[in-house]
């Protein structure tokens, strides 16, 4: 077995979280043997044989202080060569630590260091990002998701060679960096030759939630496993009476236990003299460490202090930090004598965290700011910036402008590793010791957004509040206020974020237009997606026009505010001339990122379906090159939304799938709703099985998670497009979910579904008032689409002559990439000239509609084609059988993808997943399918689409 331990972990010689240990011996060797343990030994040997067969998984040790966690972990680790006979296991180690909270990816870092030279062995991307994770290389990590990916396939490559025991104790305080990582991992070891084991307490978790892994919790042991336990450590003889008590007053608590019954006396013992009043456990046994603590002497008890200060273990800084304050090389060998230090070739050790806690709440304040000094101080020259600048936070009780200069330092550094939790302390701590009104609120404002890049809107929104208390510059109240407005229509509510960046817009105005005006465009955008309120300014009249002169940027911005005013107004003449205007004009690339957004999001307003899928393919693209995520799922989705009006059902399909799958993968469940939403319908229009599977997945997430911000209308509408698309849905019902559609957008999409189901419920007036809506957008935008429904939608509400309004819709089509429209109208044809029979002239648009909807894979559409052609005396063929595949979405996503030609890596890049999962998912498609090669699976590509 490869032991590839790294950095200060539990001592070879002994658990640092004592379990009911004793120690046997064989053969002249010495091995611990746990007590009452057999159940938790046995799933641990469990999973680490799971990962030895390709099978991986994570399971969490969860148990109160000194139950025997640590213990369990260190006889897995004995253990994993007897469970996984005749295998090598590569053992990797780490812990939390309680101190290194604020240094991003400290714990990772010990983790991975013995397979760090394997890093030329995933993908150049994300090798790099891991390695300024580290803080190996000057360039930012980028988005930190594929820190997260690289560290899953670090691990597989390793697995790839023998299996992989990640260990990682006290998992409570993993910084939040490291935290992130490791879960991401845990949750996707399936197909992997890893298993990771995680120790957490139960009274707190820190940054390590772990509700949908595997968990067992650690109890105390029985009276038998006590006794026997006790036995091993006590002098004297244990009545049962006295027993029983202990095992009532510890709960069976080892450390509990062992710690009590050293305590007491000899008469304690044998139930001669009774025992100390009940005390709670943890106080009980941290009274008994620091009645130990205080009977050392004071040199001892410095170096204690020091080591309970640091929490790192690095015997050289210790022994700097403690010789500066007085405490020489002896007081380490008194500290050591005493129990309450371990000392090893891995480093400094206190025995327990409840050491740590006894020893550093037992301090004077000032006491553990001269141990914090002397720690910055020792490590002053050294490459640990971080770790110093915290310790000089910890040394100071009041404003200090050099330890505030190290912590916002540490902030940037932290911040370009990807360490956006640890930079939010930072530059919070820095704006704590700051006296200066405006530069707290500076510091504020850098934390508030470190926390949104880190995805803790709660806290960016306190901080944003507590900022604007003290800013008093205008152009910096104003990036708050659109801070948190950001934060408030993301998670909230989509109207009180309009009415705070409209305010945003106001306060920065008179001192800076241009960025003025960007911020009304943005308000102005919100309002176009729903967005509304009352005490909220017209966004059109926050700022003045640009010059007609001015830089490309500010023109842009001028013509959306305009556009997107007009949408607001219905007036979309005004707001397809102001939108058109802006997508002429050259946008540079270092343009802020909300025009370039908001120029893509514009097309939806109009329906401009090439423009469209142009530049969310062209955002995609950047955004898979700077493996952007967030920006990568939002470009996929919105993408999809044109690729359902075009025809273009498959992609459009394998788009929300791949959104869907990375939300997931990457926890992103806030975003869950709409490539749900957008798989819905494309469900519902080709008339699949699944269909309301579909929907009711769909339904059950919006009750669990209810849309937020500006996708919440779009959310809704396709919701209700597809419910009102479902088999056997009376046209009653299906206009009871038309009729909730209010965003435009969706309104525009579903319009001839809306007019047709009005006429079909007998509801004239309602599909005359829609068509008159319609033909408002039409004449107002121009748009091919929006006249060719116009006229379809004359030729079914019966206003004019039906066979000519279907011919004029067809000559629009012609100018439309709307090929399910253009199908519809063919069919809608073909079925009047037979009703009027005219049987000979209907097939030829029943030919043309049958073919399109075949090649959409429009079921339901195209057999009601093939009947009217049947009608109509033509014999109408049957169309390519689908296969009933019975794949995942997973797997039918990596199919998809596979059948692209992309290979096992770039699958894993863009799913987010490690090369040997989509191995694994594909050997299951191949079997699943009958299948044994990609040629095969290409070939099926017709069928399977």
């Amino acid at each position: 077995m490869t032991d590839s331990s790294a950095g200060p972990v539990t001592d070879p010689g002994g658990s640092r979280d004592v379990g009911p240990v004793s120690v046997s011996v064989a053969l002249g060797k010495v091995r611990p043997v746990l007590r009452g343990r057999e159940a938790e030994q046995a799933a641990l040997r469990t999973v680490t044989e799971r990962a030895a067969t390709g099978d991986g998984a994570a399971l969490v040790l969860r148990g109160q202080p000194g139950v025997g966690k640590s213990a369990l972990l260190d006889d897995a680790v004995a253990a994993a060569q007897d469970a996984v006979e005749g295998t090598t296991v590569a053992v990797l180690r780490t812990r939390g630590v309680e101190s290194e909270a604020p240094l991003p990816f400290a714990a990772l870092h010990r983790l991975l260091r013995p397979v760090l030279d394997r890093l030329d062995d995933i993908p150049a991307p994300q090798a790099r990002a891991l390695r300024a994770a580290f803080g190996e290389e000057a360039e930012g990590a980028g988005d930190r998701h594929l820190v997260y990916l690289a560290t899953l396939n670090l691990l597989s490559e390793v697995g790839g060679q023998q299996p992989v025991l990640g260990v990682i104790d006290d998992a409570h305080w993993l910084d939040d960096a490291s935290a992130a990582a490791l879960l991401f991992v845990a949750r996707r070891l399936e197909g992997e030759a890893v298993a990771l084991m995680f120790a957490i307490r139960d009274d707190e978790s820190g940054a390590f939630d772990t509700p949908d892994l595997t968990t067992i919790t650690v109890t105390g042991v029985a009276a038998t496993a006590a006794g026997e336990l006790i036995a091993d450590q006590a002098a004297a003889p244990i009545a049962a009476h006295v027993l029983q008590e202990l095992v009532e007053v510890t709960d069976g608590n080892p450390l509990g236990l062992i710690e009590l019954s050293r305590a007491l006396t000899a008469d304690q013992l044998t139930g001669q003299h009774r025992l100390p009043d009940r005390l709670p456990l943890t106080e009980r046994v941290e009274r008994a460490f620091l009645d130990r603590y205080r009977k050392l002497d004071g040199a001892a008890q410095t170096v204690l202090l020091v080591v309970a200060a640091d929490d790192s273990g690095h015997p050289a800084t210790v022994a700097r930090a403690a010789a500066a304050l007085g405490a020489h090389e002896d007081a380490f060998d008194a500290a050591e004598e005493s129990g309450l230090l371990r000392v090893s070739t891995e480093g400094l050790m206190l025995r327990h965290p409840l050491v740590r806690s006894a020893i550093y709440e037992a301090a004077t304040g000032s006491r553990r700011r001269q141990a914090h000094r002397a720690l910055a101080d020792a490590l002053a020259g050294t490459a640990h910036e971080d770790r110093r600048a915290w310790h000089l936070a910890a040394s100071v009780d009041g404003p200090d402008p050099d330890v505030v200069a190290a912590l916002e330092e540490a902030a940037q550094r932290s911040s370009r590793r990807g360490g956006h939790e640890a930079a939010a302390a930072a530059w919070g701590r820095a704006a704590e010791l700051t006296l200066n009104p405006h530069e707290r609120a500076r510091r504020l404002l850098a934390a508030a957004g470190a926390n949104l890049a880190a995805g803790r809107p709660l806290e960016t929104d306190l901080l944003t509040r507590a900022a604007l208390v003290d800013a008093d510059d205008p152009l910096l109240r104003a990036e708050l206020l659109q801070l948190q407005g950001q934060v408030e229509w993301n998670t909230r509510s989509l109207d009180d974020g309009y009415r705070i960046v409209c305010h945003a817009a106001t306060t920065a105005a008179p001192h800076d237009p241009a960025h003025a005006r960007v911020l009304a465009m943005l308000a102005a955008a919100l309002a176009s997606f729903g967005a509304r309120s009352a005490d909220a300014p017209d966004p059109s009249t926050i700022v003045e026009p640009p010059a007609p002169q001015a830089a490309p940027e500010e023109r842009v911005a001028g013509l959306l505010l305009d556009g997107f005013t007009a949408v607001i107004r219905n007036d979309w003449a005004s707001a397809a001339t102001a939108l058109r205007r802006a997508w002429d004009i050259p946008l540079p690339l270092t343009a802020p990122p909300l025009l370039h957004s908001n120029l893509a999001i514009a097309t939806m307003h109009l329906g401009d379906d090439e423009r469209a899928i142009r530049l969310h393919d062209r955002q995609l693209q950047h955004a898979r090159d700077a493996s952007a995520v967030n920006m990568i799922e939002h470009a996929l989705t919105r993408g999809v939304v044109f690729r359902i009006a075009t025809g273009a059902w498959s992609e459009a399909a394998s788009a929300a799938h791949e959104a869907l799958l990375l939300d997931r993968n990457l926890g992103l469940h806030e975003l869950v709703a709409l490539p749900l939403a957008e798989l819905a319908v494309i469900s519902a229009l080709r008339g699949d099985a699944t269909a309301p599977q579909h929907l009711r997945e769909l339904d059950a997430e919006l009750e669990q998670r209810p849309p937020h911000g500006a996708v919440t209308g779009i959310v809704r509408g396709l919701a209700h497009w597809a419910a009102a698309r479902q088999p056997d849905v009376t046209p009653s019902t299906g206009l009871h979910h038309l009729q909730q559609i209010d965003l435009p957008v969706a309104r525009w999409l579903t319009a001839l579904d809306r007019i047709e189901t009005a006429v079909r419920a007998d509801r004239a007036n309602l599909a005359e008032e829609w068509l008159d809506e319609l033909r408002a957008f039409a004449e107002g935008t121009d748009m091919a689409w929006a006249w060719a429904a116009v006229h379809h939608a004359q030729a079914v509400v019966g206003d004019g002559d039906a066979e000519e309004n279907f011919g004029k819709a067809l000559e629009w089509h012609a100018k439309s990439p709307r090929l399910p429209a253009r199908a519809r109208t063919q069919l809608a044809l073909g079925e009047h000239l037979r009703r009027h029979r005219r049987r000979t002239d209907a097939r030829v648009p029943l030919r043309d509609a049958l073919d399109t909807f075949e090649s959409l894979g429009a079921g339901s559409w195209a057999e009601r084609a093939r009947q009217e052609l049947r009608a109509s005396g033509e014999t109408a063929r049957r169309g390519a059988k689908l296969v009933a595949t019975g794949l995942t979405p997973q797997e039918s996503q990596i199919a998809g993808l596979v059948r692209e030609g992309l290979s096992n890596k770039d699958v894993a890049t863009r799913l987010f997943i490690s090369p040997r999962t989509v191995d694994f998912h594909l050997r299951n498609v191949y079997a699943k399918l009958g299948i044994t090669s990609r040629t095969e699976l290409a070939a099926l590509a017709g069928a399977l689409a």
